[in-house]
């Protein structure tokens, strides 16, 4: 067997045993990395470890480490109680407060199932209480999530960016981030209406329905007259933000500034912003450090890490050459547009992210499908697809509706993660490939 094929059936046994089995996929790339790359491609461990992706992994553990602090000491629950007092009463505005909010805590850091934990919860006692389709409103925060992760400074955004910088790729971060969330946002608003958000417009509370249920979280806007919650009637309770959240938000400005503005390293700001304020509220910040998703730095730098072995085998090549000698590169861009969604539907995104752009460059290298259109297309159709119930995004907002509508929602959710399955890359392929094409 070839170094080539050893280690692309590594490849598929890293994607099915790390789905079908609850065990990390980065550690798997990691011994798999190792096992192919010493005994198949005939690699030294110091040849392994140069895949190691440095720069990514002070990015993922500098923007997860601020953000976990952010979410400690209650800026997050600040941000949401702000986004939700200022639609008023107005109830067709409640489900794009939730797709913004999560489109926020993506876009400064959050990875997207974190915002989705956070967000989904909420969305889903507000679907209850003012009767809005609970698969609109979970899929508004799952598009919400997906649409701001791919800014410059976010988890997805950096992966992106960095594997796109290494690969020797003309990149362009602001067309990657405006071409996500636009591609999102018009989805939602086919979403939005497709399940009832027509009949919410107009509609304002009247203090007429049951009152919240206990325990939906701090995040919940105080109640107003008759149980109703302030922010729904216009009552607004004013919530004024701690010496501490002033600093972290602050910080995140400052960290947009600094990487967008002056070009300054992700991941080395995060970090310097994430110390300061555990400096400034040593106490308030304890054990932060241990929210940082240790899970998806371990993923995504083994995947990358597994990624070197195959470029090393000359799969990567050896792929590439295949698809762009089909002869119609239109078709070969398809091709690996739905390769990353069907993959990610059932594998972690970022897992895919790291492992399908390689597999891109050297077939972008004749220049026939601009690069900048191709990567945006391939990163739209990894993450576009994580509405499906076997993703983390839609198994936790399956998890947060109630127990007698789970079983009726979740077949909801399988019908359209299909369509979107089926779609989705099509789509992002049609508007972001073929015009330039054209």
């Amino acid at each position: 067997m070839s170094p080539a094929i050893a280690s692309i059936l590594g490849l598929v046994v890293l994607f099915v045993l790390g789905t079908a089995l609850p065990i990390n996929m980065g550690a798997l790339a990691f011994a798999l990395a190792f096992l192919i790359g010493t005994f198949a491609v005939g690699m030294g461990a110091s040849a392994i470890l140069a895949g190691f992706p440095g720069d990514l992994f002070v990015t993922l553990v500098g923007i997860t480490y601020l953000f976990a602090i952010a979410q400690k000491n209650g800026t997050i629950d600040l941000l949401v109680h702000w986004g939700v007092v200022a639609v008023g009463g107005r109830i067709a505005a409640i489900p794009w407060v939730m797709f913004g909010v999560a489109a926020v805590l993506t876009a400064i850091g959050a990875v997207s199932p974190a915002a989705v934990a956070i967000i989904a919860p909420i969305a889903l006692r507000f679907a209850r209480h003012y009767r809005i389709d609970p698969l609109m409103m979970g899929l508004l925060v799952i598009h919400g999530a997906q649409g701001g992760g791919f800014s410059p400074i976010s988890i997805y955004g950096g992966i992106t960016n960095q594997i796109v910088e290494r690969s020797g790729l003309p990149g362009n971060e602001m067309f990657l981030f405006l071409a996500s969330l636009i591609f999102n946002l018009v989805v939602a608003v086919g979403v939005f209406f497709a399940f009832g958000g027509a009949r919410l417009i107009g509609q304002r509370d009247t203090g007429s329905h049951s009152d919240f249920e206990e325990g939906s979280g701090a995040s919940l806007p105080v109640r107003g007259h008759g149980g109703t919650p302030a922010a729904a009637n216009g009552h607004q309770a004013q919530k004024r933000a701690t010496r501490d959240q002033i600093l972290t938000l602050a910080g995140l400005l400052i960290l947009g500034v600094g990487s967008l503005v002056f070009g300054l390293n992700v991941g080395m700001v995060a970090i310097t912003i994430a110390v300061l304020l555990a400096l400034f509220s040593p106490e308030a910040q304890k054990g932060a450090i241990d929210k940082v998703s240790w899970s998806t730095v371990l993923l995504i730098a083994g995947v990358i890490t597994y990624v070197g072995v195959l470029q090393q085998s000359g799969a990567i090549d050896g792929v590439s050459n295949g698809v762009a000698g089909l002869g119609a590169p239109l078709l070969a861009a398809l091709l690996l547009c739905y390769i990353g969604g069907v993959v990610s539907a059932f594998a972690s995104s970022t897992g895919v992210l790291g492992a399908i752009i390689p597999l891109a460059v050297p077939f972008l290298a004749g220049g026939e499908i601009g690069a900048v259109g191709m990567i945006a297309s391939l990163a739209i159709s990894a993450t576009i697809v994580d509405v499906s119930p076997f993703s983390t995004n839609g198994a936790l907002v399956l998890a947060n509706a109630p127990e007698g509508e789970r079983e009726k929602l979740f077949r909801r959710f399988l019908i359209y993660s299909g369509l979107v399955v089926a779609a989705g890359p099509a789509l992002a392929w049609a508007v972001l490939i073929v015009p330039n094409w054209m």
